[in-house]
């Protein structure tokens, strides 16, 4: 679909520099510009490529100050990167959605379908489950008894659903997820083997959340496992049995977050970050990639990162003075031979 920059500037409030009939049919990055496309300019790292890319029009912040010409038409828009979400969205909705239900599902007499569904095939529903209205639901997923899906849900191939569990309305669920798989609970006996402690819970996510590839949420060992509204789950991050993800916090990959542990509202957690178990989070926090928490965070004015986890501008200054380590050990040596000497000398 070719577009003016004048069209865009409308469609997103902005202000335009440059030629306003210019078009484009595609966006690109920066980087790889090419005449015909649009780019956007939202980290300053990419400052340099905005005067060498070839892309017909850019958006930048408003508060971008160009420092010599730049060849292309900007629009200027008060946050650039979220306006390049608007108009990706835009782009993703006008694809044509898939409807209807595959000739080689299986669908429970009891359950409950919503309107204008799409059910790939070998998709299994089970029994008293109910899906919602506008549900896409892939190839190959197992929708378990009694399961409660929402409206206007997407759930990709090889998703697993195990009963009783909820998701909420506008979900989206990536390829492989599993939802209240049994949380790992086992009780040590005198005979040095375990017992299993069955988990009868379940797993609610609520409205909005959007989990990655291959993440794993465990069903509560009593109660629910609960990812509050509005949640991002990146690809390969494991929920443990009786964990609860506040509203609108957003986790990266390979993540952990052990049993019971309770992570507060609007928090930012980068990859590979390990929680031990009956924790609390305050609403907040940040923490770096790598981290370990193995203690209750509650102060949100700093960041966290290290292992044990402890404020950013902290870790920062022990980094240094870690990678100084052995220098400063041959120095500490140094100084106790030069100690034994002088002590020599007084004697």
């Amino acid at each position: 679909m070719e577009i003016t920059a004048k069209q865009l500037a409308l469609y997103l409030s902005g202000e335009i520099e440059g030629d306003p009939d210019v078009s484009v049919n595609n966006i690109s990055k920066i980087e790889e510009g090419q005449p015909g496309t649009l780019t956007f300019l939202a980290n300053p790292k990419y400052v340099p490529y905005i005067y060498t890319t070839k892309a017909s029009i850019i958006l930048v912040n408003k508060d971008f100050i160009p420092e010599r010409d730049i060849n292309a038409t900007l629009i200027r828009v008060e946050n650039a990167y979220q306006c390049l979400a608007q108009l990706l969205t835009l782009i993703n909705q006008s694809k044509p959605q898939k409807s209807g239900i595959g000739s080689l599902v299986s669908i429970d007499p009891t359950a409950v379908l919503g309107e204008n569904l799409y059910i790939g095939d070998f998709t299994c529903v089970g029994k008293n489950s109910k899906i919602g209205n506008d549900t896409q639901i892939y190839p190959h997923v197992y929708i378990g008894d009694q399961v409660k899906i929402g409206a206007n849900c997407i759930l990709y191939p090889g998703i697993k659903i195990y009963d009783d569990c909820i998701i909420g309305n506008n979900c989206i669920l990536q390829a492989g997820v599993i939802i209240g798989g049994d949380g790992f609970g086992f009780a040590p006996k005198e005979t040095g083997d375990y017992q299993k402690i069955p988990q009868i819970g379940n797993v609610v996510i609520e409205d909005n959340v959007e989990i990655g590839a291959n993440t794993t949420v465990d069903r509560a060992t009593m109660g629910s496992t609960i990812v509050h509204r509005g949640v991002k789950l990146d690809n390969l991050i494991q929920v443990a049995h009786n964990v609860e993800v506040g509203e609108n916090t957003v986790i990266a990959a390979q993540t952990g977050i052990a049993g019971s542990t309770k992570i507060g509202k609007s928090c930012m957690i980068g990859g590979q970050v390990g929680f031990s178990g009956h924790i609390h989070i305050a609403d907040g926090i940040q923490i770096g990639a790598q981290s370990g928490i193995s203690n209750n965070l509650t102060d949100h004015s700093t960041p966290y990162m290290g292992y044990p986890a402890i404020p950013a501008r902290q870790f920062a200054r022990a980094s240094v003075i870690y990678k100084n380590l052995p220098e400063l050990s041959s120095e500490v040596t140094k100084l106790r031979k030069e100690m034994e000497e002088l002590k020599k000398t007084i004697k």
